[in-house]
């Protein structure tokens, strides 16, 4: 969906922007591609340059509770220094590359409720606007997708999806956030874990899993978290489920009192300690994912048309509360 306004910072006559990415959903770090289409106004404008912002709806913990704000993770200048004439219209062909640990927002063609956005900004004779919004669509990659696939075969469900403002220890994370995914147990599992936490942190040479494990208290003990780091590579041809299992059994199989040092595993079940796995401040309706997949549901029973037109929602009006 595009969300098309007037540039306000130019007044009434002033040129329109509106973009249009092309439909298939990227990947990250892979390329976005689409067109700027500008129509000019009542006069001739000078356009500095076209910028393209990719921002994303996060939430930061507190010690006082949750917030929510808009991070730009990335921004790509398009084209500039031209002028556009009275009424005329021109579209500006775009490729970008997304960054690597670009967030997934669909699983099978289902929104997974995660909030994406490239915005445009318009500079004309000094005056900036961000004058167009849309919808950024992301596919997860083959690795990752194997691994959801596999978790949904070994019988674990998808619980909710959010983006966290911080960092992962131990991790090379980029990005000043992180893609969290929550999934209800296994029934093989459903004694010993509450929940299981994922994210995926790509880079060019690979991919960081991250496991967490919200483990279940017995009469006599304390529920507690334990964490596991795997590393696998982008095009890996493995037993998947086998493989998968073993993680998970590794993880929650793992004891360590409650509240000490969680433990991060490589693919070969050496780990580093750190005291904690996170820095920085802080279903609706089920359906089938693939033949056997992960079965995935809207988080708040938000249908994929209410994600769309909660993009144009939120970031409207959003820049004092920015972070960059």
């Amino acid at each position: 969906m595009v969300f098309k306004r007037l540039l306000g910072a130019l007044g009434v006559g002033g040129p329109t922007v509106d973009t249009v990415l092309d439909p298939a959903p990227a990947r990250p770090g892979s390329t976005l591609t689409g067109q700027v289409h500008l129509k000019g106004g009542d006069a001739d404008f000078d356009i500095d340059h076209i910028t393209l912002e990719l921002v994303a709806r996060v939430e930061a913990e507190h010690e006082d509770g949750e917030s929510e704000g808009v991070v730009v993770f990335d921004r790509f200048t398009v084209s500039g220094g031209f002028r556009l004439g009275e009424g005329e219209a021109r579209s500006v062909p775009f490729t970008v590359v997304l960054p690597w640990e670009t967030p997934v927002t669909e699983l099978y063609g289902q929104s997974l409720g995660i909030v994406l956005g490239v915005r445009t900004e318009l500079a004309v004779a000094g005056a900036k606007d961000k004058g167009d919004l849309d919808q950024l669509s992301v596919a997860p990659l083959p690795a990752q997708e194997a691994i959801l696939e596999a978790l949904g075969q070994l019988g674990f469900g998808f619980k909710s999806a959010d983006l966290e403002y911080g960092r992962l220890h131990g991790t090379g994370q980029q990005l000043p956030f992180y893609q969290e995914l929550e999934l209800t147990p296994a029934p093989q599992y459903a004694h010993q874990v509450n929940e299981i936490e994922l994210t995926f942190l790509a880079s060019p040479g690979g991919m960081e899993v991250v496991l967490e494990a919200d483990k279940r208290g017995g009469f006599f003990s304390e529920g507690h978290d334990t964490v596991s780091r795997f590393t696998v590579g982008h095009h890996d041809v493995r037993d998947w489920n086998t493989e998968v299992d073993g993680w998970i059994r590794q993880l929650v199989e793992h004891r360590t009192s409650y509240g000490s040092q969680g433990t991060y595993g490589d693919a070969y079940g050496h780990g580093d300690h750190h005291d904690s796995r996170r820095s920085g401040p802080g279903m609706g309706t089920v359906v089938a994912a693939g033949a056997a997949g992960l079965a995935v549901g809207v988080v708040g029973g938000m249908v994929a048309a209410e994600v769309v037109d909660e993009i144009g929602d939120f970031f409207e009006g959003d820049e004092e509360d920015e972070e960059g």
